[in-house]
């Protein structure tokens, strides 16, 4: 038998080691997640997985426990022509690509020449310790409906 999963609903505003604001839900609905489904970082979920409704705390994820740590072997050179949008291309610009065994990989546009475009694979916060503020606003069991979808629904949550 498969252990219970918590639904864990919070609040919470992501700094970087600058202290730079990168995002927040305090203007918003608390987000809202299924314990044990990869629905968030590791080092985050570890760290509310140990927290009780109503308790606030500054929670630092090291970059190994966020986004990994950065790549280089992610950073690619690609011909132009094998681009999408090859006239338009733009540094920053975002596209998907399919892998080797057909997962989902997201690349950015970093560089661009008259014959190449520099592509990069890694999650823009790769590399990047973390610090979440956070503020834990609710803790139940998943529903059934829930635990057979796999996430969390609801206010913060997936919505269907």
């Amino acid at each position: 038998m498969e252990p219970a999963r918590r639904v864990i609903s919070f609040h919470y505003t992501l700094t970087d080691s600058e202290g730079e604001v990168i995002d927040t839900s305090r203007d918003s609905q608390p987000f809202s997640y299924m314990e044990g489904t990869a629905q968030i970082i590791p080092g985050l979920e570890r760290a509310l997985a140990l927290l009780s409704a109503g308790d606030q705390r500054k929670i630092d994820v090291a970059a190994k426990d966020a986004y990994g740590e950065h790549d280089p072997e992610l950073i690619i050179q690609v011909p132009r022509e094998k681009l999408p949008n090859d006239g338009t291309l733009a540094v920053g610009d975002q596209f998907q690509a399919t892998g080797p065994n057909e997962e989902v990989l997201m690349f950015r546009v970093i560089g661009i020449n008259d014959a190449e475009a520099t592509l990069d694979g890694n999650h823009p916060l790769a590399g990047e310790a973390l610090t979440f503020d956070v503020e834990v606003t609710a803790i139940r069991d998943a529903t059934p409906e829930e635990l057979s979808h796999g996430h969390a629904h609801g206010p913060g949550g997936h919505h269907h």
